[in-house]
């Protein structure tokens, strides 16, 4: 990398876009080519809120976008935010704030990128230390060896053949009229009680029988984050492309068929996170055996991925607010869970995909950490 940043004649911000595809940055992995491409479509929406502390965060420990080498992303995302950054240095607040983007902003435009007027940024402030909060450790139960014991009385020995005595019912006919009357109401009480029980049990076994046919939600799907190692052209079928796709599984990454070929180029198939619907049976397409199915955004004129956050991983959680759950082991196709709940997805004029239950809100679709995922660029999308 050293001798990369040595021989490398930067170039003026103006020219990134015409002098890019020129330029042979060091050979990046396959997790560094799929963040490079993360931060790609990311530099897409700096005019977005939290655009800008998400890419602070994910350079904390970071000296560039993908780690300790410089890429391509370094340029393009340079060029899109060295306008916002300028206005980033006002006061100690936002430098603390952001003193991890201004520090790459530093670094860039000090061995990549020629510009105008670099932004100059005061080394020497002192700035709050960084604090990240830390879970504490559950507190372990401990029993109070001070606590006095119990104290327990003994039954006297010779009061025994008394309490027996006592256990022993008198005969019906020889009781008055009022201990029989009280014997019959106690046993009428006994019988209530008994049929309050049964009806209690009967209306849980009904609730349970109405919970087991109630309408189908995305709790049931599971939707995770999987990653392209591999995407080559069905053998068999020219409109599908075999995939080869990571999704936190212990067996290994699983076979998936897409019918993408006429909409998403072979190329944008490679090395790149997605989000898959990881419990559907399993079908046969053409010989080959689809293990999931990759959740896509479309219209009438176009098919474009759905993405996951930034710095995800293979095998991340991904659901729909309010609906976090156990998901199904594999959804029944007889009972139609996946075609009752799919027509319900959408994606807003942020390209942020939704689900609207009748009479309700939109919930968005979101990690662990409550951030979105979104599309490229159609709103009012069909997503499936």
């Amino acid at each position: 990398m050293t001798d990369f940043i040595s021989n490398f004649s930067k170039l003026s911000i103006n020219e990134i876009p015409s002098k890019l595809n020129t330029i042979k940055f060091p050979e990046l992995n396959k997790e560094q080519n799929a963040l490079s491409s993360q931060f790609e479509t990311l530099s897409n929406r700096l005019d977005e809120k939290d655009t800008i502390t998400k890419i602070n965060d994910s350079l904390r420990n970071k000296t560039y976008l993908v780690g300790s080498v410089p890429s391509r992303s370094d340029l393009l995302v340079f060029e899109k935010l060295f306008p916002e950054a300028s206005k980033l240095t006002t006061t100690k607040e936002e430098l603390a704030k952001y003193r991890h983007v201004l520090r790459w902003i530093d670094l860039v435009q000090n061995t990549l990128v020629k510009v105008s007027e670099p932004i100059k940024i005061d080394y020497d402030v002192e700035l709050p230390r960084e604090i990240k909060e830390k879970k504490k450790p559950a507190q372990p139960t401990t029993t109070d060896k001070t606590a006095a014991p119990k104290e327990t009385k003994a039954e006297p020995k010779n009061n025994a053949k008394a309490d027996k005595s006592k256990t022993k019912e008198t005969p019906f006919m020889e009781l008055s009229e009022e201990e029989r009357k009280a014997r019959l109401d106690a046993k009428e009480a006994k019988k209530a009680a008994k049929a309050k029980i049964n009806a209690e049990k009967e209306k849980q076994k009904q609730q349970e029988k109405a919970a087991s046919v109630a309408p189908p939600t995305p709790t049931m799907v599971d939707l995770r984050v999987g990653f392209i190692e591999k995407a080559e052209r069905h053998p068999d079928a020219d409109s599908l492309y075999v995939s080869t796709i990571h999704m936190g599984d212990e067996e290994g990454p699983r076979i998936v068929c897409s019918g993408l070929v006429n909409h998403i180029p072979i190329e944008e198939m490679q090395q790149r996170y997605i989000i898959v619907v990881a419990n559907l049976k399993p079908v046969t397409m053409r010989g080959v055996k689809s293990c999931a199915m990759v959740l896509c955004a479309s219209n009438s004129d176009k098919v474009e991925f759905v993405n996951p956050p930034p710095n995800s991983k293979a095998g991340d959680k991904i659901f729909f607010e309010t609906y976090k759950g156990e998901p199904e082991k594999q959804l029944n196709p007889k009972k139609k869970i996946w075609e009752a709940i799919q027509p319900k997805f959408t994606t807003t004029d942020n390209f942020e995909v939704t689900f609207t239950e009748d009479g309700k809100d939109p919930v968005y679709l979101v990690n662990e950490k409550g951030e979105k995922c979104k599309n490229t660029s159609i709103v009012g999308a069909k997503v499936n």
